[in-house]
């Protein structure tokens, strides 16, 4: 079923002219109304199709651009997840596969989005299978999705696997938004922290710096601290210089980042190893894995097949070498449970639960808990993070703000103790 449909390579295209979306208006062949968009190479193909349809087309247009020349909200992976359900749930009810695309297509918000799943309908209605129109989009559609639909396409279950996709894509988009919170808000309080203290150092130290010269005699140790990185942050205080260079250090980080693999795993790596938010990523990943896997057997993907897909969801390299070598060691006989032990990434008791479903036969089951326990382990850490990280960041706010602060009226202290 599935044996040829993760490996199957997208053959190359050839060129073909440019299409376009066109708004149709017509009559069927009861004489009710029917009015829609399409997509097509010119107006006369669309006519074409339209009465291929059984429609007699009265009105065929090209649609007009929108007032912002086509900028709009770009497609997410949350719509892909609402397009997988969205479709599931049309099938489902008995409703054609085409005029599942329209009722998908023109009830979303995003033009973009409009347009994607009008050019899948287009080629889907051109002959083609649904898995090779969804191919053509990769930067929307990975190969689990593709591979998945087209099984469903040969096996006559795809709104089945249409559902598990959606079900799939929603839980994996739930954990990266909460990995991603917790990661940014500590990220972000920083951020303001430095920004307050740069502020302060630059303009209201300077101010008391002045006064204190007026008073004589030695300031005390921190304050004399802070007046010094004050006068170095003046001396060199020039906002051009300072954006540019934290611009540029951006930018490097991102082209080195996306250019480089080798600094792409060294990150990936190091952030296994991070205290608290190593833990939080590694059992992001173990979810994701066995999510993934547990989607492919549903749908009856062999289990070497399945393992380039479930690498690539894992989302970091340790766990990517991991699955490349179970999958080395599943070709040559040993068991799944086995090969995951070997790799000494796995937890003992997602090691144990492989084998009880393998045992039973079970399996996808089986990894469906353990992904549900992880996705749990994982909402439990964020909020434990929150919980923590909130008392933490007073604090680092307090000894950051608060020492500057402090720095400033020591001087008035001593002067008042003196007095």
């Amino acid at each position: 079923m599935a044996a040829t449909a993760a490996t199957k390579a997208a053959p190359p295209k050839a060129a073909t002219k440019k299409e376009l979306i066109f708004v149709y208006e017509g009559k069927d062949k009861k004489g009710a109304k029917k009015t829609g968009e399409l997509t097509g190479a010119s107006e006369a193909a669309v006519k074409a199709i339209l009465r291929k349809q059984g429609i007699l087309p009265t009105k065929v247009k090209k649609k007009p651009k929108p007032l912002l020349g086509g900028m709009g909200k770009p497609i997410e992976t949350a719509d892909i997840a609402i397009f997988a359900r969205q479709m599931a749930t049309m099938m489902t009810s008995g409703v054609p596969l085409l005029q599942s695309f329209d009722l998908v297509g023109q009830g979303h918000e995003k033009p973009a989005f409009q347009k994607l799943v009008m050019t899948i309908k287009s080629k889907v209605e051109a002959g083609g299978t649904m898995a090779d129109a969804l191919r053509e989009h990769p930067q929307y559609f990975d190969s689990l999705f593709c591979n998945l639909v087209e099984a469903g396409e040969q096996a006559g279950i795809l709104e089945s696997l249409l559902t598990k996709l959606a079900v799939y894509k929603e839980k994996s988009e739930a954990i990266k938004k909460k990995v991603k919170g917790a990661l940014s808000y500590p990220i972000s309080i920083m951020v303001v922290a430095m920004i307050v203290s740069a502020i302060l150092l630059v303009y209201v130290v300077p101010v008391f710096a002045d006064m204190f010269k007026s008073f004589g005699g030695d300031l005390p140790g921190l304050t004399q601290m802070v007046v010094n990185m004050s006068d170095f942050m003046v001396r060199n205080y020039n906002w051009a210089k300072i954006a540019g260079g934290l611009v540029a250090a951006k930018i490097a980080f991102g082209q080195a980042k996306k250019r480089s693999v080798a600094f792409q795993h060294f990150l990936q790596r190091l952030s296994l190893k991070l205290p608290l938010f190593g833990e939080l990523l590694t059992k992001s990943a173990l979810a994701r894995f066995t999510r993934t896997l547990a989607t492919m057997f549903a749908a009856g993907t062999p289990l070497v097949e399945a393992m380039d897909s479930v690498a690539g969801a894992t989302g970091n390299i340790v766990f990517y070498e991991a699955t490349m070598k179970i999958k080395e060691e599943v070709m040559t006989g040993t068991t799944l449970a086995e090969s995951m032990r070997n790799t000494g990434v796995f937890p003992n008791m997602c090691v144990q639960m492989t084998q009880i479903g393998e045992e039973s036969g079970s399996i996808d089951k089986m990894l469906n808990k353990v992904a549900d326990y992880y996705e749990e382990e994982v909402d439990a850490l964020v909020e434990s993070l929150s919980s923590m990280m909130e008392p933490m960041i007073m604090a680092f706010l307090g000894v950051v703000i608060g020492g500057l602060v402090l720095a400033m009226y020591l001087p008035i202290f001593k002067m008042g103790g003196a007095i």
